[in-house]
């Protein structure tokens, strides 16, 4: 086995020309297996201040990029012929093209394209590897490639587009090494966050959990916690994480939303290391409970849910807080019975009746449920709350570092007292903010009543905060993550624009969705165009201009094309404009509606196609579709706008009152041919309208559903 191990800080003008050799090899010679290799560092340690090290099995390595490169042809035969000495002398000359100043790398350019002038390529009538080598070595300097794409040396960017058209594979490669460059960036970006918040005690290792309760689906707030536990115990301090499900209201708790947390877990590419349920320590909770209870720590109430309220708001105690030890121990067990006289009574905390902190005072802390629990049957009646149960199993599972929400932060001496009660180990908590959106709910008791009341379709509507919900709108896991560890874990409550989220995901949809043509139904345009060929035809186009990985697609063209109403409208008479991937033409008719009230509405066009007009001066550049030569597939296209008016809703605002009226707009459009061949969760560009992912594909019969994915760039009411 060979093995190329790249330093991906190096100037990439010294390490491309090696890895596209490599990388040739390994597509193109069927006994090479090239293994290639990445680190993160300006120099390898043992390779003497190069970027480089090309390992030969176990016996020998080198480490200059000519030395590199010259070996690899040694090794594989395909590439040996009789032009092998003019190819070694061009791989003697990279180096020249590697200095980041221009000055001393226009004497190797100059040589280059004289050289190049009568030919395609550096040596002989094929690409060698003389090609690829001096093509990565422009290709990986910023100033050699300003250069070729300014067209300051003809010869030199004919050759270089030509060689980039006709070997596909390069850009993949490219991409491959700058993919390391983007993961440092990222990983910059985290640091910027002030991820060095000082956890106490780390040096005797870290073990975070996320406690999610198992009542609804995961929203972004609760997608913060996870990447954040995730952050601390695998990225920066290499420890373990718990996923424990707070499974301790069978009135609220659902397989099915278990279920559902473990898959957006994954998605979101959050591996817990352990998988736990509260429930598993029922037996244990119910021990520490009668353990408190005897040591007058707690106490049975059976007051009325308002009175409570009332006297803790006022610093009043409760009629039961001086019952005797035997008393709460018999009221327990009527509770653990679950019949009429059990459900009257709770268990509460013997804490303080006027602690100015409020949640210091007496809080419930076992509660009489009869409802079968959806893990442990009938077993138990009683349920302790999540104040209770979170220190005692946090403790007891040997968590280290509870990492939780501001709004927990009245409740920190409530989850210390509880430790000291029953003598157990200390756990050290960080409190962060959690992520509030503008005009958003993340209230999950807010969230079910929009989903039982049918304003939207279920939990994974697009218009919700869920990780369903944004998933189905169109958001990408990297950018969700992305987004998520930029906030950090700052103590800072702010409430946060979707536009930036939004912005954050057009960086990862951008490069890799395909470009498609939509054009809408509703008072379509015909256009005749004159000068163009009268049979129908099609061409091979690329999918992505900037990405010919992503493959090619059929253009068709014929003589009657249609465009979009607006655009029609904005022409004036024999304007030249462009039709995007065909050329130039000119408006030479324009038919109006004879209806009266609809006079500016366009019925036909003629325009004569004038193919040698230069495309940079028009000044309108517009999408259009063929009506032969395809079969053009019917597409709704659907947007959605905030469900909620208000920016911030209070605590005392009721919900309906600020619902949106309207939050989803269709518009019936054809699309190019192609389209007909994408899947649910494809992400495309339908060319001058936005970013679609696809909710429904075509069937025969059936129109697609594409959801418009915002982009940042839309108006706060989106």
């Amino acid at each position: 086995m060979v093995a190329l191990t790249i330093a991906s800080k190096a100037n990439q003008a010294t390490t491309l020309p090696a890895l596209l050799v490599a990388e040739n090899a390994n597509d193109f010679e069927p006994n090479a297996k090239i293994d290639i290799k990445f680190q993160d560092v300006e120099t390898l340690q043992n390779a003497d201040k190069s970027g480089l090290e090309l390992e030969i099995s176990d016996k020998s390595s080198v480490y200059s990029p000519t030395e590199v490169i010259r070996e690899l042809l040694r090794l594989f035969a395909f590439w040996q012929g009789k032009n092998d000495n003019l190819v070694l002398e061009w791989i003697d000359r990279v180096g020249g093209f590697a200095p980041t100043d221009f000055k001393s790398v226009e004497g190797p350019l100059l040589e280059l394209d004289s050289h190049l002038t009568l030919r395609s390529y550096i040596v002989g009538y094929t690409a060698t590897p003389a090609d690829f080598a001096v093509w990565g070595a422009i290709r990986g300097n910023k100033v050699t490639y300003a250069a070729v794409k300014k067209g300051a040396m003809l010869n030199v960017t004919r050759w270089f587009r030509f060689v980039e058209e006709t070997s596909p594979w390069l850009a993949p490669a490219v991409q491959s090494l700058n993919a390391h460059a983007q993961e440092r960036k990222a990983a910059k970006s985290k640091e910027g966050a002030s991820y060095d918040i000082a956890l106490p005690d780390t040096d005797k290792g870290v073990v975070t959990r996320f406690p999610p309760e198992p009542s609804g689906y995961l929203h972004i707030g609760h997608a913060k916690a996870a990447c954040l536990n995730d952050y601390f115990a695998h990225e920066m301090y290499q420890g373990t994480l718990i996923c424990r499900f707070d499974d301790t209201n069978p009135s609220n708790e659902k397989e099915e939303f278990q279920d559902a947390i473990v898959e957006d877990l994954a998605l979101m590419g959050i591996k817990p290391d352990k998988t736990s349920y509260t429930s598993n320590y029922f037996q244990e909770l119910h021990d520490h409970c009668v353990t408190v209870l005897k040591d007058g720590k707690a106490y049975a109430d059976d007051t009325e849910r308002e009175t409570m309220q009332h006297e803790r708001m006022h610093g009043i105690a409760s009629k039961r807080r001086d019952a005797t030890v035997e008393q709460n121990l018999a009221r327990f067990e009527e509770m653990k019975k679950g019949n009429e006289e059990g459900v009257r009574w709770c268990i509460r905390a013997k804490m303080s009746v006027d602690n100015p902190n409020k949640a210091m005072r007496d809080p419930v802390i076992y509660r009489c449920n009869p409802q079968p629990h959806h893990r442990t049957g009938d077993k138990w009646k009683i349920y302790p709350t999540y104040d209770f149960a979170c220190p005692i199993v946090d403790s007891m599972e040997g968590i280290t570092h509870a990492l939780r929400t501001i709004e927990y932060r009245d409740r920190n001496p409530q989850y210390n007292w509880m430790l000291d009660a029953l003598n157990l180990r200390k756990v050290h908590i960080w409190d962060f903010a959690r992520m509030n959106f503008m005009r958003t709910l993340l209230s999950k008791r807010k969230l079910s009543k929009l989903v039982e009341s049918g304003i939207v379709w279920g939990w994974d509507d697009p218009r919700f905060p869920t990780i369903r919900g944004i998933r189905r709108r169109g958001m990408t896991i990297g950018a969700l993550r992305e987004f998520i560890l930029k906030q950090g874990p700052s103590r800072n409550i702010v409430n946060l624009d979707w536009t930036l989220f939004w912005a954050t995901n057009k960086k990862y949809i951008d490069p890799v969705a395909p470009r498609h043509t939509a054009i809408e139904k509703e008072n379509a345009v015909t256009a005749i165009l004159k000068g163009a060929r009268v049979a129908p035809y099609t061409e091979d186009k690329p999918k992505h201009g900037k990405n010919p990985e992503l493959g090619t697609k059929k253009v068709a063209y014929s003589t009657e094309i249609l465009i979009d109403q607006s655009d029609a409208q904005s022409f004036a008479q024999d304007e030249e404009i462009t039709l995007m991937n065909w050329g130039n033409a000119i408006v030479r008719s324009i038919s109006h509606s004879l209806n009266p009230l609809h006079r500016s509405l366009v019925t036909s066009l003629e325009l004569d196609l004038h193919l040698q007009g230069d495309v940079k001066k028009t000044k309108q550049k517009i999408t259009w579709l063929a009506t032969s030569g395809q079969e053009l597939i019917p597409v709704e296209l659907v947007d959605f706008h905030h469900l909620i008016t208000k920016d911030k809703l209070e605590e005392d605002d009721n919900v309906d009152d600020f619902l949106t009226p309207e939050t989803e707009f269709r518009t019936e459009a054809l699309a190019d041919g192609n389209v007909a061949d994408l899947k649910p969760d494809d992400v495309i560009q339908f060319e001058r309208k936005g970013y679609f992912r696809v909710d429904r594909a075509f069937k025969h019969g059936e129109k697609a559903v594409m959801f418009l994915i915002p982009t940042g760039k839309e108006g706060k009411g989106k």
